[in-house]
């Protein structure tokens, strides 16, 4: 039985880095790979971007509202109805890999438990565990409760400790109010801190 797995980390740990390595692993072996992202990561638009300067397009991006497995089942079949070639005989996909996980909803990490057990494809899912206030994304806590295997892409703080949470900027003002979601590049910044400097920034408020 093929597994779901979740790497996850601060900012700037390189998640996106780790999931384009990964998927290269893959494709260096002749295997097939699917690539896909939510869209409401608009950095890159239909992109998975590296801060090391690495892009690539994926095979399909995921709203809201979408049932993933279903999106899977067509690209992994090789229909595509908005190509010119509405359908290309494709090998079989050898893994999924899912970047920003933690834009998903929870029903679709669960297609994403569904997509390794019932259709045997390996799914490696990255993101981030929690917010610029420390509470967890509603993806990323599923990903906690569901997947197989967890692990933890680490960087470090200014101070040069680990890092384990995310301070949202505007300029250079530390903010601690807003909707959960705002992507970096759109008029804020993050910055990934260890407790002790979180603690230190936000007063010693964790909420």
């Amino acid at each position: 039985m093929a597994k779901l797995y979740f790497r996850y980390g601060a900012m700037n740990s390189g998640k996106s880095t780790s999931l384009l390595q990964a998927a290269f692993n893959y494709e260096e072996r002749g295997q097939r790979i699917l690539l896909a992202k939510p869209g409401i990561d608009t950095k890159g638009e239909n992109s998975i971007v590296s801060r090391l300067g690495i892009e690539r397009i994926v095979d399909f991006t995921i709203s809201p509202e979408d049932n993933v497995r279903e999106q899977f089942a067509v690209q992994s079949s090789g229909d595509d109805p908005e190509a010119l070639l509405t359908h290309v005989d494709a090998p079989p996909v050898a893994c999924l890999l899912v970047d920003e996980a933690q834009f998903l909803t929870r029903e679709q990490v669960d297609d994403l438990l569904r997509i390794a057990v019932l259709d045997n494809v390996p799914v490696l899912a990255y993101g981030i565990r929690t917010d610029f206030r420390t509470h967890a994304f509603p993806g990323s806590a599923r990903l906690m409760e569901l997947s197989h295997s967890l692990e933890e892409l680490k960087t470090i703080c200014r101070c040069g400790r680990k890092a384990m949470f995310n301070t949202r900027r505007i300029g250079d003002t530390v903010v601690f109010d807003g909707n959960q979601v705002a992507i970096d590049g759109e008029d804020v910044w993050y910055e990934s801190l260890c407790a002790s400097c979180y603690l230190e920034a936000s007063g010693g408020k964790l909420s």
